[in-house]
């Protein structure tokens, strides 16, 4: 099983930006933490960061027949870029969106996420942990779906394959 996980803009400073929101560690250091858990998960995971909107869909369009799921942090994106959400929606994959903050607890802008409803699940307000409760969670939705027969599709839930 192969992972996508895609970071947005400004992720790339992590660590050194907003530190009292986003913690001390590196965008390196978390996808540190991110292939050790894959490890133990046995799956592979790959990392893209673009500061650049679409770039960010072409990863995503790049994800068609490559990988089995989407770990994304969308950053600011997340709250308008209807380009991310049609390509999220584009792909026939399941998708899971983490943010390190707690994005309902913080600006009103914040609090609505146009890329949500496309997603299988949202993890928020654990800092690094969300990616890591975001994979562990995507992993389950794939392995799930193929026992079971169904998969989490297009912001759609569980349905029948």
């Amino acid at each position: 099983m192969k992972i996508q996980v895609i970071h947005g803009p400004n992720l790339n400073l992590l660590g050194r930006r907003e530190t009292e929101t986003y913690g001390t560690l590196t965008l390196r250091e978390i996808e540190a933490l991110l292939a050790h858990l894959a490890c133990e998960l046995g799956c592979r995971v790959e990392f893209f960061q673009s500061n650049h909107e679409g770039e960010l869909v072409d990863c995503i369009h790049s994800c068609q027949d490559r990988v089995d799921g989407i770990l994304i942090n969308p950053a600011a994106f997340t709250h308008y870029s209807y380009a991310l959400r049609d390509a999220i929606t584009a792909v026939d994959l399941p998708v899971v969106e983490v943010h390190m903050s707690n994005i309902y607890q913080r600006e009103a802008f914040r609090h609505q996420s146009v890329t949500a409803p496309v997603c299988c699940g949202q993890v928020s307000g654990f800092g690094e942990s969300s990616y890591l409760l975001g994979l562990r969670g995507l992993v389950g939705i794939i392995r799930d779906g193929k026992q079971q027969g169904f998969e989490c599709r297009k912001g759609k839930g569980s349905e029948r394959a």
